[in-house]
């Protein structure tokens, strides 16, 4: 994958390209130290990722998304924990809380190439609705169709034009909207709490406000779905 970083921080560019020379599927192209650079190299070279910095001068990574119409894949670098959400808003693909270590940096660069490798499958050019019955559904995985338990979904996450089903054994990558996924489940366990998650309410292993806790994952809390997950939690609280 070809990326660039930008940060307005000589030495998180230099931590980043540290880090993308240990990779063997990332090839880092550009080191920026503003947006309004990296406006450039994405008009005049193809690029997969983008590893973009928060708080900077003239432009915020924030306001860069924003305004930009055609972005790569986007994982937010930054020291402020408070940006989390709206990294979720804004369909990033992973989110880094300086200072990241390698096994972070990997872990979000991993889930990126999953959905690069997906997008640039010959195979994968028409959107695919799982097949649900009662108790399992069918989805295209790749070159197979895989059977998906419903009972063993934790969470689903909407990636653009991809969902990643999140299991207790296993995590699935498939062609498909998040709406679509939602209307073959059952509503009386699966809800959307974010625009961009369903989760299965009995995994649910905890609420902290503006998020919930489903084993190791922290999942956000959207807004705008708050009212639906709290009269759900008032009619199960003790």
């Amino acid at each position: 994958m070809k990326c660039i970083a930008v940060d307005d921080e000589p030495l998180a560019l230099s931590i980043i390209e540290g880090f993308c020379n240990k990779v063997n599927f990332l090839d880092l192209i550009g080191k920026c130290s503003n947006a309004i650079e990296a406006t450039e190299i994405l008009r005049t070279h193809d690029v997969d990722l983008l590893f973009l910095d928060i708080n900077m001068p003239h432009l915020t990574g924030v306001d860069f998304v924003k305004i930009t119409k055609e972005l790569p894949m986007v994982i937010f670098t930054t020291a402020y924990a408070d940006y989390a959400l709206t990294g979720y808003d804004l369909n990033a693909v992973d989110y880094l809380l300086k200072p990241f270590s390698f096994d972070r940096f990997l872990k979000a660069v991993s889930k990126a190439y999953e959905l690069y490798q997906l997008k640039n499958s010959s195979k994968k050019n028409q959107e695919t609705i799982p097949d649900v019955s009662s108790d399992y559904m069918m989805i295209r995985v790749e070159y197979s169709t895989v059977r998906v338990n419903i009972s063993d979904i934790l969470f689903i996450e909407g990636l653009k034009d991809y969902v990643k089903i999140s299991t207790v054994n296993k995590n699935y990558v498939t062609k498909s909207s998040l709406k679509n996924v939602e209307e073959k489940l059952p509503s009386d366990i699966f809800v959307r709490i974010h625009k961009s998650f369903i989760v299965n309410l009995d995994k649910v292993d905890a609420f902290e406000n503006n998020h919930l806790i489903i084993g190791k994952n922290q999942i956000p809390l959207g807004s705008n779905y708050r009212d639906i997950f709290m009269e759900f939690l008032d009619k199960n609280r003790l």
